[in-house]
């Protein structure tokens, strides 16, 4: 008798797009299948460093749950808050899987029209190619120390 692994909801991988002339960017089929099968089928996508992060509305909903114990007062928390969670846009689906992403969220990642899209478990990341070329280098240069801090949490 087969055990079926019961494996949570995760978004894995990396996959290239396009954004269209109207800001239109069409999910890769493996990430809408994650967000259709265990998800809303929507995002909402805000700005994190240089890429835009796009979450399932359940998850988003867990993020502004927490934000909500943030400090009103602490400058830190408040920049977050201004920058991270009032920045987001909830983004449907249209009927060829596309979502729009609005123009200042857009210009915020430097966006043009060659995308990567990089799952990274709970959310994906949406990246200009170039700005994510750039950051997969500075990774390399970098992996041992990444790997170190990891294996220091006992990964």
């Amino acid at each position: 008798m087969e055990t079926a692994i019961l494996q949570s909801p995760k978004f894995r991988g990396r996959s290239a797009a396009r954004i269209d002339a109207k800001g239109r960017l069409r999910v890769s089929t493996k990430f809408r299948e994650v967000l259709q099968k265990h998800y809303t089928d929507a995002l909402f996508v805000s700005r994190m460093g240089e890429c835009l992060v796009a979450y399932p509305p359940e998850k988003w909903d867990e993020i502004e749950t927490k934000a909500m114990n943030l400090s009103e007062v602490h400058p830190d928390h408040r920049s977050f808050i201004r920058r991270f969670i009032s920045g987001v846009e909830q983004c449907e689906f249209d009927s060829q899987g596309r979502i729009l992403i609005p123009p200042m969220l857009r210009e915020d990642a430097g966006l043009n029209q060659e995308v990567v899209m990089v799952g990274m478990l709970s959310c994906f990341e949406i990246w200009d190619k170039t700005a994510y070329e750039e950051q997969d280098a500075k990774d390399h240069e970098n992996e041992a120390r990444i790997m170190e801090s990891i294996a220091a949490i006992g990964l």
